[in-house]
C-alpha cells in the first residue's frame, strides 16, 4: 500500500523549522526509527536549504514543493522547485579533509538516504528524489 503526503512552503528561510517539524513528523507516523528520521529530517533541511541558495538564489517568494511517500519497500522524499536547473556535474560535497564550515550537505544527504538523484525528465525546475528503503542499515 502507499501512502503519502504533499505540501507546498515559501522559499524563505524561516520555513526550514516548518519543513524540519513535518519531515520529523512524518517519518515517525512512517514508522522510522528515531535516530533514523532525526537523519532524514536534516537532510531535508539541507537540500531544501539549497534549493533556497542555488535554485533560487536567495528568492523567498519562490515555492517549494516537498512530497513524502511511503509504500512496506521504501520512505520517499521529493523535492521540486522552479528554479534554476542544477549542474549535475557540479552537485558533490566539498573535500571531507577541507574543514570548516558548511560545503557538507551533500554528503549528509548521501549517507542518510540509499538513493540520492535528480529525475531529468521535469521540464523546468529540479526534482530531486531521496530514498530510504526500509529495513535496510544506514
Amino acid at each position: 500500500m502507499k501512502d503519502g503526503l504533499t505540501v507546498s512552503f515559501p522559499s524563505h528561510p524561516k520555513y526550514l523549522s516548518v519543513v524540519r517539524a513535518l519531515t520529523g513528523k512524518i517519518a515517525n507516523i512512517y514508522g522510522l526509527e528515531e535516530t533514523l528520521s532525526e537523519d532524514i529530517k536534516l537532510a531535508v533541511d539541507e537540500a531544501c536549504a539549497n534549493v533556497i541558495k542555488h535554485a533560487y538564489k536567495g528568492d523567498t517568494k519562490k515555492k517549494i514543493i516537498l512530497k513524502y511517500i511511503n509504500t512496506q519497500e521504501k520512505f520517499t522524499v521529493i523535492i521540486e522547485d522552479s528554479g534554476v536547473r542544477a549542474d549535475l556535474r557540479s552537485i558533490q560535497g566539498r573535500d571531507l579533509e577541507d574543514i570548516r564550515p558548511g560545503g557538507l550537505g551533500v554528503h549528509f544527504i548521501r549517507r542518510v538516504f540509499d538513493v540520492f538523484t535528480f529525475d531529468e525528465k521535469k521540464a523546468k525546475g529540479n526534482r530531486l528524489v531521496l530514498v530510504k528503503y526500509h529495513g535496510k542499515a544506514e
